[in-house]
């Protein structure tokens, strides 16, 4: 005998999916509410991590030779304060105050024209320690545009800054914390 669903019980299986819906949806709007998200206006959740582009113009790995913006003419017309603010990606990470103690990275202390994977109880990599040198401006600036593309291996989970004034920006700040900053080029 075949069984035909009456007009009730089809109307009984819509009833429950429409609640179901209408359930889903009275979560989702309480939710928003306890949590006071405002769709129509954007909000920082977290510090942005700028990401190159692959094809960036001002940065092109051709012939396995990469071309990156010099920052040295910048300095000059850099902005500590604006530094500060760009050291914020990086303060997680490091400290920059004179003695204080390593965190995930060393500290940065004294870093321009400082021997590179030198500070005393920071395990460096071996990809940087293999590079050897100093943290002149340029190398700086070369390293934080793409640590990874500086030091393939390095344990500096960092995608870089793409913008050569943020870099510079950056630097000049970096450059102000030592006991004697060396002069700009």
């Amino acid at each position: 005998m075949v069984h035909i669903m009456s007009g009730l019980e089809v109307n009984k299986i819509l009833a429950a999916i429409i609640l179901a819906a209408l359930i889903i949806t009275l979560i989702n709007h309480t939710g928003d509410l306890i949590v006071n998200i405002d769709h129509d206006k954007k909000q920082e959740t977290a510090p942005k991590i700028e990401v190159s582009e692959i094809n960036d113009a001002k940065s092109v790995a051709t012939n396995n030779e990469k071309v990156i913006e010099p920052i040295s003419t910048l300095l000059m017309n850099a902005s500590i304060e604006s530094g500060q603010k760009i050291f914020k990606k990086c303060g997680s990470c490091h400290n920059y105050k004179k003695d204080s103690a390593n965190k995930i990275g060393p500290n940065l202390w004294n870093i321009i024209n400082r021997p590179k994977a030198n500070v005393e109880g920071f395990a460096y990599s071996k990809a940087l320690t293999a590079i050897g040198g100093e943290w002149n401006y340029e190398e700086l600036a070369e390293f934080l545009y793409k640590p990874k593309l500086y030091a393939e291996g390095t344990k500096m989970n960092f995608s870089g800054l793409k913008k050569v004034q943020d870099r510079a920006n950056l630097i000049l700040f970096l450059r102000e914390h030592s006991d004697n900053p060396v002069p700009l080029p």
